[in-house]
């Protein structure tokens, strides 16, 4: 049978079921067929599916039967979403893997049902290759210019959509035609910690310890970093002006500035003192964690994480500042009138 009469025989019959058909070895050759691969649609050569022993080959050679419906397609059923890289490689025996490693899976997968083993073993070696290469746990942004940080604060910050709660109420033939709206919106957002560290800042000497602390404050950083990876973005700055500085954002606005430095008035000379305020640390990275929920805190909550506990009473024109004036600022020790050494207990 050749595959001329083939497809004209389908095409004349009128019925809805699929028929089977069959191939000869040399029949066709160069002539072309139509392939229907679970609803994705092909157009090839019967030379290129027999180029290589694989279960095409056996379907267009005559050792198998093939299906077809009644307009002439021949149908595979399997996901037809790979079989258009999988005639690349009957081709010209070698094609550009995906680089994803779910899609070169899926891939291989077609390529064993199709037993084109030369394709598996570019699979599997691609495989290896990407197993034997890691990606790193924890990426952490270097500020290099006070744009590229409000654009990372403002990446932090995204609108999430869902459908609206009044139209579940509703027949499913008035959902569309109602005037209700359809999706509702809520802003949620990645609490944001920077540490900005220059030790170039200084203008005077360091005291003994301000080295050692200054070290702590930069491995307590990575320390939250790898902790709360993907639920907090961590961001170094080593542009600003001050020497050791924590900053903590929630829902896109500073929420509380730590400044670890303080100036030292001894006898002599001026000295630059640089503290390590870890419990100062841990509880404003825990008031930010409040804002990671994709739900808006009360007011109260915002309130009371917001507020300058230092400042019990505000007046009444305080109470009216909008929320995201108010930024607690914590100076350790700032100005200090004493020295360096460990006082006695």
């Amino acid at each position: 049978m050749s595959g001329d009469t083939c497809l004209t025989t389908i095409c004349r019959s009128s019925g809805a079921k699929p028929k089977t058909c069959s191939f000869k070895e040399g029949s066709l050759g160069n002539k072309y067929v139509r392939l229907n691969v679970g609803g994705s649609l092909y157009y090839t050569t019967v030379q290129v599916l027999t180029r290589h022993d694989t279960m095409l080959k056996a379907m267009f050679s005559g050792r198998m039967e093939v299906l077809t419906d009644k307009e002439g397609w021949i149908l595979i059923d399997r996901c037809g979403k790979h079989f258009g890289v999988i005639l690349n490689y009957l081709r010209d025996d070698t094609i550009a893997l995906p680089k994803n490693r779910q899609e070169i899976k899926e891939l291989m997968a077609e390529a064993k049902y199709y037993l084109i083993q030369g394709l598996v073993d570019m699979c599997q070696a691609a495989l290896q290759d990407k197993k034997d290469s890691y990606e790193p746990v924890c990426n952490i942004p270097i500020i290099t210019s006070p744009k590229e940080e409000e654009r990372l604060i403002e990446s932090s910050m995204k609108v999430t959509a869902f459908p609206s709660p009044l139209t579940a109420f509703l027949p499913t033939s008035l959902q569309y035609t109602t005037h209700l709206p359809c999706l509702c919106s809520f802003l949620s957002s990645q609490p944001v910690v920077k540490l900005l560290y220059n030790r170039s800042n200084n203008k005077y000497s360091y005291t003994s310890n301000s080295d050692d602390n200054l070290l702590k404050n930069i491995e307590l950083f990575d320390k939250l970093s790898l902790r709360f990876n993907g639920r907090v973005l961590f961001i170094k700055d080593v542009i600003g002006d001050e020497i050791c500085c924590w900053s903590f954002y929630g829902q896109g606005r500073k929420l509380a500035e730590v400044c670890c430095t303080s100036i030292v008035y001894a006898t002599e000379k001026k000295q630059t003192k640089v503290e390590f305020p870890e419990a100062r640390i841990y509880e404003e990275t825990l008031n930010v964690l409040l804002y990671e929920t994709p739900r808006v805190p009360d007011n109260s909550l915002l309130e009371a994480t917001s507020r300058n506990r230092s400042q019990a009473s505000h007046s009444e024109d305080d109470e009216g500042f909008e929320l995201r004036d108010r930024v607690r600022r914590i100076h350790v020790k700032r100005y200090s009138t004493y020295d360096d050494r460990q006082l006695g207990h």
